[in-house]
Order: C-alpha cells, then sequence, then structure tokens
C-alpha cells in the first residue's frame, strides 16, 4: 500500500492483504508497548505526542506526494472522527491500562465490531446486518471470553479494575462511532492525508487534556525509562503510521464489519507473541480460543456483502 497515493483500482487485492496483516499482527502488539509506555509516561501526553508527531510526518509525506491541499470541511470531518477514535477511543485504552492487564484491555476493546454494526445499522439510511455477520461478532466476543478470562482460584484475582473496564467500553463505543463516521464523512483521495488530519484533530485534544489534568505540569523528560522510549518509539512507527494508516486505508476499502475484525484477532497475536518471545505457555484454552476467534472472523468476513464506497 502506497500511503501517500488515492487508492488504485489495480492494487486493490494486495493493498487489502497488506492492511490487514497491519491492524491484525501490529496492532496487536501494541497493548505490551502501550503498558511500558505508561510506566513513566502520563498516559494522555503519550498519546498525544504519538499522534501529533505521527500525522506531521504522514502530512509533509503526503504533500510531498502531491497530495491537495485539504478543504474546510475534510478538516472538520477528520477532526470529528480523530476525537472519537483516537482520544475517545486510544486515550480510554491508554488511561486504563494503568489499572487493568493488557489482556483484559484487549478483551473489553472486543466489543469494537459489536458497536460498529450495531451503529452501521441505527444510522440514517444503515445497512442491516445479516444474521451471520451478528453470529459472528458474538462468536467472536465467545472465543475472546475464552482466551482471556481467568476463572477465579488458579493463581491470579478474576476482579477486574471497574473504572478502568467501564472506561474501556465506553471507549470502545466512542472508536466505533468515529470509525463509522469516518467511512462517510468527507476526506481527501490520500490514505495518509486521511490519517495525518485525523491524528492532529485527536492528538491536539489528547494534548488539551494532558495540559488540563496536570500532566504536562508534573512531567519531566528525565523520568522517561528505556523500556517506555522504546515504548514510546514503536507506538509512533508500527502503531501510529504503519497500523492507523492500514486501518483508515480499510475503513474505505471494506465494511466496517470487515476492518473491525481486528478486534478479535489482536489478544490471539499478543498470546502467540508471548509464547515466541517471553516463553509464555500456549494451553488448551488458547487452542480452543484461537479456533472459536478464526471461526468468528469468518462469519463476518464472508457473511456482509461489500457495499459501494460512499
Amino acid at each position: 500500500m502506497t500511503p501517500g497515493d488515492a487508492d488504485a483500482p489495480g492494487q486493490s487485492r494486495t493493498q487489502l492483504i497488506a492492511a490487514f496483516a497491519a491492524v491484525y499482527v501490529v496492532w496487536g502488539s501494541t497493548y505490551l508497548a502501550i503498558r511500558y509506555g505508561v510506566e513513566s509516561i502520563p498516559p494522555f501526553a503519550l498519546a498525544a505526542t504519538r499522534f501529533l508527531i505521527s500525522g506531521a510526518l504522514l502530512f509533509t509525506w503526503a504533500r510531498w506526494r502531491g497530495s491537495a491541499s485539504p478543504t474546510r470541511r475534510q478538516w472538520r470531518d477528520a477532526a470529528i472522527a480523530g476525537v472519537f477514535m483516537l482520544t475517545g477511543g486510544n486515550g480510554a485504552v491508554v488511561w486504563a491500562e494503568q489499572r487493568v492487564p493488557s489482556g483484559v484491555a484487549a478483551l473489553l476493546a472486543a466489543t469494537v465490531p459489536l458497536w460498529m454494526v450495531l451503529i452501521d445499522w441505527l444510522r440514517p439510511r444503515g445497512r442491516r446486518p445479516t444474521g451471520a455477520v451478528l453470529a459472528g461478532v458474538l462468536i467472536g466476543l465467545c472465543g475472546l471470553v475464552l482466551l482471556v478470562w481467568q476463572p477465579a482460584g488458579n493463581g491470579s484475582s478474576a476482579a477486574v479494575d471497574a473504572l478502568g473496564a467501564t472506561v474501556l467500553v465506553l471507549g470502545s463505543l466512542m472508536w466505533a462511532l468515529g470509525s463509522v463516521y469516518n467511512r462517510y464523512g468527507d476526506r481527501p483521495g490520500s490514505a495518509a492525508m486521511a490519517t495525518a488530519m485525523q491524528m492532529f484533530g485527536g492528538g491536539t485534544a489528547l494534548l488539551i487534556l494532558a495540559l488540563g489534568t496536570g500532566e504536562i505540569a508534573h512531567f519531566s523528560i528525565a523520568q522517561v525509562t528505556r523500556a517506555s522510549a522504546i515504548g514510546w518509539l514503536y507506538l509512533v512507527v508500527f502503531g501510529s503510521l504503519v497500523g492507523f494508516t492500514a486501518y483508515i486505508y480499510l475503513l474505505r476499502a471494506t465494511t466496517p464489519a470487515k476492518a473491525s475484525t481486528y478486534a478479535y484477532v489482536n489478544p490471539l497475536v499478543a498470546v502467540v507473541l508471548g509464547w515466541a518471545i517471553a516463553s509464555e505457555p500456549i494451553t488448551w484454552r488458547t487452542i480452543v480460543a484461537a479456533a472459536v476467534i478464526l471461526v468468528g472472523v469468518a462469519l463476518i468476513t464472508i457473511g456482509q456483502p461489500e457495499a459501494p464506497t460512499p
């Protein structure tokens, strides 16, 4: 996928495969990067600097590649989508990961596909989901519960911080609203330009939150650990420049239900990475959960007919 260009029909299949690979694999690792990042960097400051820097780089790239200057309406729609998705959605994740484990955060963020299907259905002239899509959403959620949920008495507490969980669910709703709005709002032809504009909007709102909550006033760069710095850099390069650009492309090239299937695969990717890198065991529960998740993804993928790009 060439981020600075408008979508090319002849490359659509290759672009779709690359974009799905990016949001499936790259975003599956960002929960761990966020966990390391917020160890010594305030959450809203972490997210704000990540998106503002990524947005500036993408904007410069898109303009250098010949993208036209955005219109005022495009800036407005990008800002709205960015505030919903990045300030509300990602801001909820970075804040909540101070209170809940990254695996739990991934599980609660998996409510995004359900929200997106319902929002896309209930909006004016919305699209009614098929039974297969709704079944896929529910089956995928069941697989994620099986993957992440830990019963009491196996060495870890089953209790989840109520405030952190509530913030994550609300953040998932905000992300879904922004995703659907982004698909139908006015946007430039360049995926990179559209992504950069949304990062500016969401990053600016996150910076205001960081200032308003006193994060900036009480923060010193000297307190940043090496792990947090690496986590922040990974989020800028891979989570934002690669992953978010791919996601914006998918919202334009396919249905919201299909684009949101990343939420089912990300926790699975996190488990596999933990096994490969940190020697974490993979149990029968993991294998069964993986099969259930893949069934849910398959149902959503084949059950929703493509609609013309609005």
